[in-house]
């Protein structure tokens, strides 16, 4: 989970202050519906493809997986929900993201056995579906947003320390950056010794930050009033009607679950192609359960206005009414390894996002070069390159940073929306395996792909209008990567759709510097 949006009504609101920066993230594509099949260089390059050594076990998968998920967003959590519905309503959008994300979830597994040649999904089936010019939309976009979303974790991770350490302030303070600014390039070298050692580091770090959370949960459930909880079920007239709470809720919801296709952008370097589908699947299992309990037992220890009222981290908050200033301080500890945990899971989808497709033609040969130990070196320092220009960026202009932040949330709902549908066609024309053994699949897609429809609906036009604003420049990498391979740059559908990319982006321009589209 990069983070979560704090919602009132039936949107996002406002991010107050750059801690609360660390709650928002996602990336975007623009897809045609056409049935335009990967030719033999979308499947896994050579250059691509990870030397056995550096092969991912099914639990080295589930720790990339909870881990991507599992960030800063679930520390203000509890705030996050109450701010827009009751107890009622978080029950209904829980239940209906829980049953929506989990028909995702099998779409990637169903993908991951259907087409295993297919290396990191999100970009893959962007391609499959609609050709290389929204393939690489895919991956730029999920690259911008997840380099973007490291910058976060580090304020994030600073701002905690803050409440140690008051030089490092809110995360953006001279201390704090330069703080940020080593532990980034710390990571950087250790990850450049191998992406074996990186993912064992993760699911340490992992399986750490898991430990204040199981205790989160076990001592705020024996602080549980069940009055508390039942008080003002269906939330005050001023939260509006139930189905404006659900939706509301509903968003929030999805932000927390980004991440769940981290074991599909890391494919390429699974030890078996149906660990995964698997890992996906438990993954998204054990994140549920915490996310869930998370919110809603915060809601027997505050009634609804007194939890939406908590400054984040609110499971700090929380936990102190609980059992003590001793629980704020864990939670404080747990956020901080978490961020850890989250940076670094993100660094390595950061740069497989670019890799990968790089092998396959739409981005520059110089980002698919690996060191001598695998890593995709040049993606990496471009990644962390960009993470820490955006550091300093925050010191002079913190209203820029959090603009770019707001643009980002709503990206991951459109390349969900293109898994889904790749998921549709394949089901309904019986490729990759028997249809007898699968009947499930066409329905599961159907109904993943109505969820996803649904959620581009909830988030409204205005962030798709928004997030324009940062593929355009996309399109520079993209022709480098053609010219390079003499190749034709544009089809003339692909003409069509930068420039109704183009439009987009100018006309979100205006408005912006107009004043008539906030953020």
């Amino acid at each position: 989970m990069r983070g979560t949006v704090q919602t009132k009504g039936s949107h996002a609101a406002s991010l107050g202050s750059s801690l609360a920066a660390w709650n928002v993230y996602a990336s975007l594509k623009i897809s045609h519906a056409g049935s335009v099949r990967m030719s033999t260089k979308d499947a896994a390059p050579d250059s691509a493809t990870a030397p056995a050594p550096n092969k991912l076990g099914l639990g080295l998968l589930v720790a990339l997986v909870v881990g991507s998920i599992i960030g800063s967003g679930i520390f203000g959590l509890p705030q996050n929900m109450a701010a827009g519905a009751g107890a009622g309503a978080i029950l209904i959008g829980w239940t209906v993201t829980g049953i929506g994300m989990l028909l995702l979830v099998r779409v990637y597994q169903m993908l991951s056995l259907r087409k295993p040649e297919l290396n990191n999904g999100v970009y893959a089936y962007a391609r499959a579906l609609s050709g290389e010019y929204v393939g690489f939309n895919s991956a730029w976009g999920y690259w911008v947003s997840a380099w973007i979303g490291n910058v976060g974790y580090l304020v994030a991770a600073f701002g905690a320390l803050g409440y140690f350490f008051p030089m490092f302030g809110t995360g953006n303070s001279p201390a704090a950056i330069l703080g940020a600014s080593v532990v980034l390039w710390v990571i950087h070298f250790l990850v450049l010794r191998g992406i074996q050692g990186a993912a064992v580091l993760n699911a340490v770090i992992t399986l750490a930050k898991v430990v204040p959370l199981l205790l989160f949960i076990a001592l705020v459930a024996m602080a549980f009033q069940i009055e508390t909880f039942r008080l003002d079920f269906w939330g005050g007239a001023e939260l509006g009607s139930v189905l404006d709470q659900v939706k509301s809720t509903m968003l929030v919801t999805v932000w927390v679950f980004i991440g769940i296709e981290g074991a599909s952008v890391y494919s390429a370097r699974a030890r078996k192609r149906e660990d995964v589908g698997r890992a996906t699947v438990i993954g998204f299992l054990i994140c549920l359960l915490l996310l869930m309990s998370v919110s809603l037992l915060s809601l027997g220890v505050f009634n609804q206005p007194t939890l939406a009222d908590l400054k984040n981290p609110s499971m700090a908050g929380v936990l102190e009414n609980a059992v003590g200033t001793w629980g704020a301080v864990l939670i404080y500890v747990g956020l901080i390894v978490s961020v850890g945990g989250g940076f670094l899971a993100w660094m390595l989808l950061a740069a497989e996002s670019l890799f990968t497709p790089a092998g396959g033609g739409v981005m520059p040969s110089w980002l698919g070069k690996q060191n001598a130990k695998a890593v995709p070196a040049n993606a990496l320092w471009l990644t962390n390159g960009m993470v820490q220009l955006f550091l300093v960026l925050t010191l002079f202009s913190e209203a820029s940073y959090l603009a770019l932040i707001s643009l980002s949330t709503a990206m991951i709902l459109v390349p969900y929306l293109f898994s889904a549908a790749y998921g549709l066609t394949l089901s309904w024309r019986g490729e990759g395996v028997s249809e007898a053994r699968h009947r499930s699949d066409m329905p599961i897609a159907a109904l993943a792909t109505v969820y996803c429809v649904w959620l581009l609906y909830a988030a409204g036009f205005k962030y798709l209008l928004l997030s324009a604003l940062l593929y355009a420049p996309g399109v520079l990498l993209y022709a480098w990567a053609k010219r390079q391979r003499q190749e034709r740059v544009f089809t003339a559908w692909e003409w069509a759709i930068l420039a109704a990319l183009v439009a987009l982006a100018s006309v979100a321009a205006v408005l912006l510097a107009q004043g008539k589209l906030g953020l």
